[in-house]
């Protein structure tokens, strides 16, 4: 496995460099790209350590996050966009990538199935049905990855002085108000629907709601203690119902990261 990551890391950093271009602004967005795969590929090898999964698992922790994006760059590069909603679900096309691939052929088929489940499953609003206990943990495992790592790339943009600079993955308008029902789903605790966003204050308020999709207290743990919460708590706009979201969430916060982490799903 030691020579087979090597040769999927080497081929990644090429097919990442193969995008490069002259023109800033596209480069902008596939540098961030490039960043987000190597701290999430990170990540994934942390959390799966800390759940003390075994050597081979957490190579194939590694691998997911490796891959989890790769679809970013070939959409990018067929739509000009990194929008879903406006080309293609850029995790199936990821999986479309990887097809192609003869050394994914080289895993035993078990662990293909693994990675090609959760690297398919890890945008999605849930993950859904699950073929195994062993195949759920790691949806988990790279879904909080990814989002662990997205409060990093979003948090240099939430003040006004910056908003405008924001990778627009998601089309918003500049408002910074919360639209109500966005609002509403705050006051109750769960997640809004990122595909109905349609203010920037929408934008900043449905990744705060990633907290509710967040599956092991060492990702919430990280989380809070980069300041991301509280980052984008000071930049929601002062509206009501957004105090009471707040109270809500700080309460679910400090319950589940006082929880013990398992591996066993």
């Amino acid at each position: 496995m030691k020579e087979l990551l090597k040769e999927m890391h080497s081929w990644m950093d090429a097919y990442m460099k193969s995008f490069h271009t002259d023109d800033e602004e596209v480069m902008r967005g596939i540098r961030i790209k490039e960043e987000h795969t190597g701290y999430v590929t990170a990540i994934a090898i942390q959390l799966a350590k800390h759940l003390q999964l075994d050597g081979h698992d957490v190579e194939l922790a590694e691998i997911m996050g490796l891959f989890h994006d790769v679809g970013r760059f070939r959409q990018y590069s067929i739509y000009k966009t990194f929008n879903d909603a406006v080309s293609e679900d850029h995790a199936d096309l990821g999986l479309k990538v990887l097809s192609e691939l003869d050394f994914i052929k080289k895993l035993r088929p078990e662990d293909e199935a693994l990675v090609r489940f959760a690297i398919g499953r890890h945008n999605k609003k849930e993950i859904g049905p699950a073929p195994s206990k062993k195949a759920l943990m790691f949806a988990k495992l790279l879904r909080d990855a990814d989002k662990l790592d997205i409060y990093r790339v979003l948090s240099p943009y939430l003040g006004p002085e910056n908003a405008d600079k924001a990778p627009k993955f998601i089309a918003a308008d500049a408002s910074d108000l919360v639209s109500l029902d966005f609002i509403e789903d705050f006051k109750a605790g769960r997640q809004a629907d990122y595909r109905k966003l349609r203010t920037l204050g929408d934008r900043k308020l449905v990744r705060l709601l990633w907290v509710y999709d967040i599956n092991f207290s060492w990702t919430l743990r990280e989380i809070v203690k980069r300041g991301y919460v509280d980052r984008i708590i000071h930049y929601l706009p002062e509206q009501p119902g957004i105090d009471e979201g707040v109270a809500k969430l700080r309460a679910y916060i400090e319950k589940k990261c006082a929880m013990k982490d398992t591996a066993d799903c």
